[in-house]
C-alpha cells in the first residue's frame, strides 16, 4: 500500500439470488391465479391403517412451503393409505365447489418416480370420482431433486460440497446408491437421477430399489466390481413412501453410510410447483414452465 493513500473500499460480496428468476429456477406459478383455478391436491403413499398423521407430517411441511410462496392455491393433502377412496371423495368435494365446465382439480402424487401402487389408486380414483381432474407426472426426474440428494449426502457426512455452487470438492466414500421405493420400475425411473448426481459428485452412482430390482446388495455389487469400496445410500423417497427402519437395515446390510429421505426439502416443494403449473398451463394457456 502507498502512503499516504487509503485502501479502496471492498466490493460488496455478490451472492447467489434464492430464487433466479429465469431457467429451471424461474417461478413455477404465475403470481396471481385465477379464482376459479383447480385444487392442489397432494396425493400422499400410506399403508392402510396407517392415519395421515404419521405419513403426512411430511406432506404438511411440504404444503406449508409450497403455500408460503402460494397462499392464493386451493391446496388439500390425501392420503392413500385406503387405497384411494378418501381421493374419491375429495374429488367429488372439489368439484361440487367449481364450475361445471372448468377443471375441479390437479393431482400431484407426492412420489419421486414410477410408483405402480400410488399412480393406480390416483388413476382409479379419478375414473370412480368422474370429475375434471388431471394426474401430473412424478416429481421427478429433475435436477433439483439430485441437488436435494447432494444436500442430504453433505447432511450426513458422506459427501463435501462447495456451498456456492453445491459439486463435489472431495468426498469420504467412492460410491453411492441412490435407493427408491416402488420396485423395477422405480429403479429404472431413477437411471436419470442416477446420472444428474453421478455429474455433482464425480462419483459413480447407481440405482436400487428397496422393494425390487436390482436390490441395494445388487448395487453394491456393482459398485464393488468397479472398484467402489466405500459405500453411501441415499434414499430417493420424500417420506412415506419406505418404512424408514427399512431404509437404514439395507444400508447396514452392506456397511454403506445412509443419508436421510428428502423429506420436506424446499426443491420437493418447488417440484410440486412445477408439476401442478405444467398441469394448470394445459388448462388456462400458461406457458409450461417444467423446464
Amino acid at each position: 500500500m502507498n502512503e499516504g493513500h487509503e485502501d479502496p473500499p471492498k466490493l460488496p460480496t455478490r451472492e447467489r439470488s434464492p430464487r433466479p428468476g429465469t431457467g429451471r429456477h424461474r417461478r413455477p406459478l404465475p403470481a396471481d391465479l385465477p379464482p376459479d383455478a383447480p385444487a392442489l391436491v397432494l396425493a400422499v403413499p400410506g399403508k392402510a391403517g396407517d392415519p395421515v398423521g404419521t405419513s403426512g407430517d411430511v406432506a404438511m411441511e411440504v404444503a406449508s412451503i409450497v403455500k408460503l410462496d402460494n397462499p392464493q392455491i386451493d391446496l388439500r393433502i390425501v392420503s392413500l393409505a385406503d387405497g384411494g377412496a378418501d381421493l374419491t371423495k375429495e374429488f367429488a368435494s372439489i368439484a361440487a365447489q367449481r364450475p361445471a365446465n372448468g377443471p375441479a382439480a390437479v393431482v400431484v402424487p407426492l412420489v419421486t418416480g414410477p410408483h405402480p401402487r400410488v399412480l393406480r389408486a390416483v388413476r382409479d380414483a379419478v375414473t370412480q370420482s368422474e370429475a375434471a381432474v388431471r394426474i401430473t407426472e412424478p416429481l421427478g426426474p429433475h435436477p433439483l431433486l439430485a441437488e436435494a440428494l447432494h444436500v442430504r449426502l453433505a447432511e450426513a457426512g458422506l459427501a463435501r460440497a462447495d456451498r456456492m455452487r453445491l459439486f463435489n470438492v472431495s468426498s469420504p466414500v467412492d460410491g453411492i446408491i441412490v435407493a427408491t421405493a416402488g420396485g423395477d420400475e422405480a429403479a429404472r425411473g431413477a437411471d436419470a437421477t442416477a446420472v444428474l448426481l453421478a455429474a455433482r459428485l464425480t462419483l459413480p452412482v447407481v440405482p436400487a430399489a428397496l422393494d425390487g430390482q436390482p436390490s441395494v446388495r445388487d448395487a453394491a455389487e456393482r459398485l464393488r466390481n468397479i472398484g467402489a469400496n466405500r459405500l453411501a445410500m441415499v434414499p430417493y423417497v420424500i417420506g412415506p413412501e419406505a418404512d424408514r427402519e427399512r431404509i437404514t437395515t439395507a444400508a447396514e446390510s452392506i456397511g454403506a453410510g445412509c443419508a436421510d429421505p428428502l423429506g420436506a426439502h424446499e426443491s420437493v416443494a418447488r417440484m410440486v410447483c412445477v408439476r401442478y403449473g405444467a398441469a394448470f398451463g394445459g388448462f388456462d394457456g400458461f406457458d409450461d414452465l417444467s423446464e
